[in-house]
């Protein structure tokens, strides 16, 4: 009673929707921007079983928009670091981690234990994968996506609602979207979406108000200005979904709507031809390192600075430990430049590789 005092207090919660909220089950897929803010207030809120499943671990660039982590959790798998903080919020509830990636040949087993899914993914191969998931499952599917400055929020497969699919009936081609980690996302942002996602979740458990179902409401940050926009539905697009439930664990949701990144490991170098290494870190970040062929370009110039590549070199980019070295790759990518790598692991392997060599000769 205490604990939920403000909900009980309420008429159109009361007791009654309190209990409702203790007997939900709700899965979110991942745990990351999106899922944070939507486990916090699942968690806060007093939905009785929660699941999480994230097979990614706690990266420092993470710290900046997924509140449920701190330094301390850098390098621990998602679901497990955020069920630790979540049991500290709320230690009357369940929490069952699942800390694998969502497949094909699990995403069936999965669904049927829980009421309600919310997609919290980044990226096209899992969103159309819960997607179809939740209609052959017949699970309401509560749908968040951001980037840069705006969100999107809405509510399928609900009531005979419309799928994802009804709104973008087939992925984008391959190379013809960004993602945050290559132009980046306001860090208020995911807060902002995912607690709508939130919302739309205690509305469909409470049965109260409008669910966004048949709507997309896409936000923007910058303007504050909310669009709502109207979702048809396609039977024929849910048929061919549900005609999928036998064969679903055969089929291939490996597609990737984005530009695929070449990583090398140091010891692969060695096979290529005419190479050239480009440094993007910051004239100031250490250890330094000397390398044949070797030149320093900040990602930040690099797009001012592609003059300075030899197109007639194997370009391998290399940073502290990666990512911006894959940034760098996609975006020559974007300039139709495709003889590029992203060396694995960055500076460090180029210091254990060197070490390595110089006591072999020894």
């Amino acid at each position: 009673m205490s604990r939920y005092s403000r909900h009980i207090v309420l008429p159109e919660i009361g007791q009654i929707g309190q209990d409702k909220l203790s007997k939900a089950k709700v899965l979110v897929i991942g745990a990351g921007g999106l899922g944070c803010p939507v486990l916090q207030y699942l968690t806060a809120a007093g939905v009785g079983t929660i699941g999480i499943i994230d097979f990614d671990i706690v990266e420092e660039s993470n710290l900046q928009r997924q509140v449920l982590f701190g330094s301390s959790d850098l390098g621990r798998n998602k679901a497990t670091a955020a069920k630790e903080r979540l049991s500290d919020l709320n230690d009357t509830i369940t929490i069952h981690t699942y800390p694998y990636r969502l497949t094909h040949l699990n995403a069936l087993a999965l669904f049927s234990l829980y009421d309600i899914i919310v997609d919290g993914s980044d990226n096209f191969t899992t969103r159309y994968l819960v997607n179809d998931a939740s209609v052959i499952t017949n699970k309401p599917l509560v749908y968040g996506a951001i980037l840069k400055f705006e969100g999107q929020v809405a509510v399928f497969n609900y009531k005979n609602g419309p799928s994802y699919r009804c709104l973008f009936p087939t992925p984008p081609k391959a190379g013809s979207v960004a993602n945050c980690s290559e132009i980046g996302v306001l860090g208020v942002l995911p807060g902002i979406i995912g607690s709508m996602q939130a919302n739309e979740v205690l509305k469909l458990i409470l049965d109260l108000g409008n669910a966004l179902s048949g709507r997309v409401l896409i936000y923007n940050a910058l303007t504050t200005h909310i669009t709502t926009l109207a979702i048809p539905r396609s039977e024929r697009i849910i048929q061919e979904i549900v005609s999928k439930r036998e064969t679903f664990q055969e089929l291939n949701y490996a597609f990737n709507c984005e530009m695929p990144i070449l990583e090398i490991a140091m010891e692969g170098i060695s096979e290529l031809t005419n190479v050239q290494f480009i440094d993007v870190r910051e004239p100031h970040e250490t250890p330094k390192v000397a390398l044949e062929n070797m030149i320093q370009i900040p990602l930040s110039r690099l797009e001012d600075q592609i003059k300075h590549l030899n197109s007639a070199k194997e370009k391998v980019f290399f940073c502290a430990v990666g990512e911006r070295s894959r940034k760098a790759v996609s975006i020559l990518q974007k300039h139709q430049i495709h003889n590029c790598y992203s060396l694995k692991e960055g500076v460090h392997a180029i210091l254990a590789y060197q070490k390595n060599s110089q006591y072999e000769r020894s």
